[in-house]
Formats: C-alpha cells, sequence, structure tokens
C-alpha cells in the first residue's frame, strides 16, 4: 500500500489531483483508514491512473473519461485514439499554419504597397492559342484554395502529354471561370500545335484585344502584393479588369521562390459618366 503522498509520487501527479479523482468518483482509493481518512492506494491502480492521465491529454473530459474506462479500454485501443488524436492535432496546426501565412501576406501587402513596382506594367494583346487542359474546382480564388486544386492538374496533365508523346509549345497557362455558390474553376493548360490526348480537353482560348501584365517573382502562394499592385495600375489609368487574370509560368523550378510568372489581366478603357 502508498499512502497517497507516495501514490502520487510514482504516479507523476500532484496529491490534489488525485483526491479530486476521489471525489468525482474517477480513482477510488484501494482503502481509507477510518480513524485518521488517510487514502491508501495500491500498485495496481497505477495503471487505472496512466489510462486517466493518458485520455486527459488526448483532449477528453473527465466524464468522457469515467465512461471510457467503464468501457475497460484497451493499451490498443488508447494507442488507436493517440494515433487519431494525433492526426487531428496535426490537421489543426496545418490549418492554422496556413491561416497565419494568409495574415501574413496580407500584412505584406497592407505595409508595403509600393513594392511591385508600378512601371514594370505593360499592355499587350494576347493571340489566340490552342492548350490541352485540365479542370478542377476550387472553393474560392485565395491562394490557398488554388493550389491544392491546381497543381495535381499540372502533374496529371504533365503525365497525360508525356504518354501521348506531345510535347507543349509554350509556356504553361492557368486560367479562371465563375462558378456557383463563389467557387471558381480552374483551367491548368499548355499550349500544344495539335494532337489528342484521352481524359485532355484541346481548347482554342480567343485573342484578347488588350491585356494589362506584370511579372510576379517567387511562390504564387505570395501573389497577392503583385495582384493588388496590378489593380491599383489599371484603376489608376482609366481601365477596367474584364474578368480573371491569365498566369503564365515563365521560369518553373523545384524551388517555388525561383518561380517567374506573367499575371495578363484582360481591361477595357473604364467608361465615364455623361
Amino acid at each position: 500500500m502508498f499512502s497517497i503522498g507516495e501514490f502520487a509520487r510514482h504516479g507523476r501527479v500532484s496529491v490534489r489531483m488525485l483526491r479530486h479523482y476521489d471525489a468525482i468518483g474517477l480513482i477510488r482509493p484501494a482503502c481509507v483508514d477510518p480513524d485518521t481518512g488517510y487514502r491508501f492506494y495500491q500498485a495496481s491502480q497505477l495503471d487505472e491512473l496512466n489510462r486517466v492521465i493518458a485520455l486527459k491529454d488526448l483532449g477528453f473530459t473527465l466524464q468522457q473519461v469515467q465512461e471510457i474506462l467503464e468501457d475497460k479500454v484497451t493499451a490498443a485501443e488508447l494507442r488507436g485514439m493517440l494515433k487519431l488524436r494525433r492526426a487531428e492535432i496535426q490537421a489543426r496546426i496545418e490549418a492554422e499554419t496556413t491561416r497565419l501565412a494568409r495574415v501574413e501576406a496580407r500584412l505584406m501587402t497592407i505595409e508595403d504597397e509600393a513594392r511591385v513596382p508600378a512601371d514594370g506594367v505593360i499592355i499587350k494583346r494576347l493571340a489566340p492559342v490552342r492548350v490541352a487542359e485540365l479542370t478542377g474546382v476550387a472553393a474560392g480564388y485565395e491562394p490557398e484554395a488554388i493550389t491544392p486544386v491546381i497543381q495535381p492538374l499540372y502533374h496529371d496533365l504533365w503525365q497525360r502529354l508525356a504518354s501521348a508523346g506531345i510535347c507543349k509549345s509554350g509556356p504553361a497557362l492557368a486560367y479562371y471561370e465563375e462558378a456557383e455558390d463563389g467557387a471558381v474553376v480552374v483551367h491548368a493548360a499548355a499550349p500544344v500545335a495539335t494532337g489528342s490526348v484521352q481524359g485532355v480537353s484541346i481548347v482554342d482560348l480567343a485573342e484578347v484585344e488588350s491585356a494589362a501584365a506584370i511579372i510576379h517573382h517567387g511562390s504564387m502562394d505570395d501573389v497577392l502584393p503583385t495582384g493588388q499592385a496590378l489593380a491599383r495600375w489599371i484603376d489608376a489609368n482609366g481601365y477596367r479588369s474584364t474578368g480573371y487574370a491569365r498566369e503564365i509560368t515563365l521560369n518553373w523550378s523545384c524551388d517555388p521562390e525561383q518561380w517567374v510568372t506573367e499575371l495578363q489581366q484582360p481591361i477595357e478603357i473604364e467608361a465615364t459618366g455623361g
């Protein structure tokens, strides 16, 4: 038998915690001295204590812990719960990391609106082009919604083109269209001269008479400042945007920080009121 203090030391918990567990009926002492009220525990109760602490650390409430213990949870079942909770925590960490990255991108834009020089914008005609493409739907236009959709599309597209023996005739091109409920249709495309590929659409993109173009250096996850610099230039120079910008990959690398992408925003002269 161990006194409550001794049992607490062996279990690496506090005496106060053991008294609380006793009060709520979670872990009862093996016996209580009727004269002094001192609590005594057996070594076999360390297994029960370990289960309680493990379940509590997994995020279960003490009431839930009690219900689980009543079902005689095994070590194997605890291991399964640990794996599940680890996956949940990892997903939560990744979600929070993505959220912080979004805040950082917005903050950079607020702090340094002039980081992308406006004089880097040019107006150009976009010639008609035939492309091979795959499409998907993203929940929105923000980078964290687009990236998980477009990257697998391009991976699949390159494999299909290679299997068909077709080489792209120009840089990769991404463009977008509105979908329902704020979603966005993502087109992952590559210019091709001719041919057909199973499972791949061949599309003729029409000429765009005028587009404002700007170069973005680095990952497309960080495109926000460049895109907003382009938007400010368009507004300041009497134009309006028509639809989504195209994204032309001028340089691709395994390191996203080495990417070079041209944003091509279709524009027209802003109408003035009479």
